[in-house]
């Protein structure tokens, strides 16, 4: 059920990104993303009932209701065209939490500890766009939304559900240095202007400026 949710996060980080750069307007992202959060919500809930007091599981519960609360208050945000410091400070919160989930799974789980990492940079840019006013960075946070969230989301989702999750610190380490990298193309490609409109940071929702 957890790979169903990052596949779900994979879908609503593409879709916030095109948003950031410009080109998907934001109540059309706003009700995707509302769709998105109901549903990692829903499962999250299905998933904390079936834990049975499992500490773990519930963990993994509580990991997917940020992804989801980001989501649909990323939604709400655009539809209900809200302010965007709520939403923005909301994912500084999301940000280190992430943290928090990165230290817990490093003897576990390196190859999840390295993904939390990777989405406590991301929510963290998120933060400075929408609560920081750092307009300047929607384009590289689109990017970095597009590119390093599929490689953390949809792509670990996939080999998870084929039964071949990353295990061991090798394995970690090479995907901490391809996560960086892809940050690094995020940022040079926004740097030599590639979106369509750099100046769209209406912070409305993640999406015609650009988040969990």
């Amino acid at each position: 059920m957890s790979y169903i949710c990052l596949i779900l996060s994979g879908a609503a980080l593409l879709i916030n990104g095109l948003g950031l750069l410009g080109r998907i307007p934001a109540r059309d992202s706003g009700v995707f993303n509302i769709v998105i959060g109901i549903l990692q919500l829903l499962l999250a809930v299905l998933l904390a009932t079936a834990a049975g007091g499992n500490t773990e599981l519930l963990l993994g519960a509580a990991g997917i209701v940020l992804f989801g609360l980001t989501y649909l208050y990323v939604g709400l945000n655009a539809v209900l065209n809200l302010e965007s410091a709520g939403v923005g400070w909301f994912c500084a919160l999301v940000a280190l939490l992430a943290v928090f989930y990165s230290v817990a799974n490093i003897a576990r789980d390196p190859f999840l500890s390295v993904l939390w990492l990777s989405w406590a940079a991301l929510w963290s840019l998120f933060f400075l766009v929408l609560a920081g006013g750092k307009s300047s960075l929607s384009a590289f946070t689109g990017w970095a939304a597009i590119l390093a969230g599929q490689i953390t989301t949809t792509a670990p989702a996939l080999l998870g559900l084929s039964g071949a999750w990353p295990a061991g610190s090798v394995l970690a380490g090479i995907t901490a240095v391809v996560v960086a990298g892809l940050f690094t193309v995020a940022l040079v490609i926004s740097k030599s202007g590639g979106s369509r409109n750099p100046a769209a940071t209406e912070p409305a929702a993640l999406a015609e400026p650009v988040s969990a």
